[in-house]
């Protein structure tokens, strides 16, 4: 019986509306990745780093199409992305490079926007970036080489940043070589502009901030940020390491806009307070919905 609750736990299927939405966000964030490849890097002879880089410079050697190379290169990748991460992260990860492929071969077509290499660099790393963003956010990935370094950092002792780095730097060094010591540099900033933009899509605009508060004026203070910031606050029990003293410790989430005013808070009413802001990426459930204040 057991064994059969921790199956269906396990394997709990997402519902309908999930599933459309996983795959909307998918198919946009491939076609998105495919529109940055092929109207702004490729024609400039600017790379992108991992598989899709290593394709690239296929494509530029052989002059077979770029959605080829990016496939064939990932089938490896997508049978490691189902045993060791999970069915769903990889139907995702096959359906959005299936996508990606297609697409770069349907706007290979079209004419790039632009042919200043600095405008090319920063707008074809911003959709690029934006593309793979929402692709991760939706569970899927859109280049093997994540897999890989994800596998990788379970056997060796870097992390995945530190493979991902490793990985490119081998193709950025290899692009040099092939297209010319400029475009690998320009390459290079694009890859940083994308690495960036991805981390804005994940993560979002509107970054929260968890705040821990002791005082012994807890009280006052929970109330004046209930009543001037419309937060909810939570107050958890917490004792002295050093002293033994029970203390009440505040807990709380607000924008990063609304940090200024919550330190000010804390310090106007007690400046002896010990106060922690911490970033979070991701706030879901409970009463975070801001109150109306007056």
């Amino acid at each position: 019986m057991q064994r059969q609750v921790e199956t269906e736990l396990r394997h709990r299927k997402a519902s309908k509306q999930k599933v459309i939405k996983r795959t909307f966000f998918v198919f946009i964030g491939a076609i998105m990745m495919a529109l940055g490849i092929e109207v702004f890097l490729v024609p400039n002879m600017i790379m992108d780093g991992g598989i899709v880089g290593i394709s690239i410079i296929l494509f530029n050697l052989t002059g077979i199409k770029l959605g080829v190379f990016i496939f064939l290169l990932n089938i490896p990748f997508f049978f490691l992305g189902y045993k060791q991460i999970g069915k769903t992260f990889a139907f995702s990860t096959v359906f959005g490079i299936t996508v990606l492929s297609l697409a770069t071969s349907y706007f290979h077509h079209v004419a790039a926007f632009t042919e200043d290499m600095l405008l090319a660099t920063v707008f074809g790393g911003m959709v690029l970036g934006a593309g793979v963003g929402l692709v991760i956010r939706y569970g899927g990935a859109l280049d093997g080489s994540e897999i890989l370094a994800i596998l990788l950092n379970k056997k060796f002792p870097f992390s995945v940043g530190e493979f991902i780095m490793f990985f490119n730097i081998f193709i950025f060094g290899w692009g040099g070589f092939v297209l010319g010591w400029d475009r690998a540099m320009y390459s290079l900033l694009a890859y940083v502009i994308a690495f960036k933009t991805i981390d804005i899509v994940i993560d979002g605009f509107d970054e929260s901030k968890s705040a821990w508060i002791i005082s012994d004026k807890h009280q006052e203070i929970g109330d004046a940020v209930v009543s001037r910031l419309g937060r909810g606050v939570t107050y958890l029990n917490g004792e002295g390491g050093y002293s033994g003293e029970e203390k009440k410790v505040i807990f709380c989430i607000v924008t990063r806009l609304e940090e200024a005013k919550l330190k000010s808070i804390v310090e106007e009413l007690d400046a002896s307070a010990f106060l922690a802001v911490a970033d979070i990426n991701e706030v879901r459930g409970g009463r975070f919905k801001k109150k109306d204040i007056h």
